[in-house]
């Protein structure tokens, strides 16, 4: 049997927690695989028009002028099962940086409706169905143009 994450020591979560990425995420290459196959084309982590997005968006359509978020439930703090559950060590550290996260997250959001940007965010929770995700992203973004 493996160990239960109860026993690692704090250097092997620290090492854990060290090699999770920012880009290009499981989650966020689903939703690209997903989208270019259906037509999308986009740009990647913020960039449109040469500048840099606020919160830089996974995904920009810059003629659309709307963007993507995929978040990781627990390190966006979603309100699901994952997003919600508490770490036991560290618990007031990992509270206030998750907190941090979801009031910059907030921020960054207003920011980009400010500036004129519609804004979806995708939850790592919801891709577990696909087909209601795939719903969820044509609706946001409507008609995809194919170029032959």
């Amino acid at each position: 049997m493996g160990e239960s994450r109860d026993t690692l020591t704090p250097e092997q979560r620290s090492l854990n927690m060290s090699r999770i990425r920012g880009k290009n995420t499981k989650p966020e290459l689903l939703v690209r695989r997903l989208l270019h196959a259906k037509g999308y084309r986009y740009r990647l982590h913020g960039q449109a028009g040469g500048a840099k997005l606020p919160g830089r968006p996974d995904l920009v359509f810059a003629s659309r002028h709307k963007v993507i978020f995929v978040n990781g439930c627990f390190w966006h703090f979603h309100d699901c099962k994952v997003g919600l559950h508490a770490p036991a060590a560290n618990a007031e550290f990992w509270e206030a940086k998750r907190t941090r996260t979801r009031e910059r997250d907030a921020l960054q959001v207003d920011a980009l409706r400010t500036a004129g940007w519609d804004v979806l965010t995708v939850w790592e929770c919801e891709l577990k169905d696909v087909s209601a995700l795939e719903d969820r992203l044509t609706g946001f973004l409507g008609g995809a143009t194919r170029s032959s």
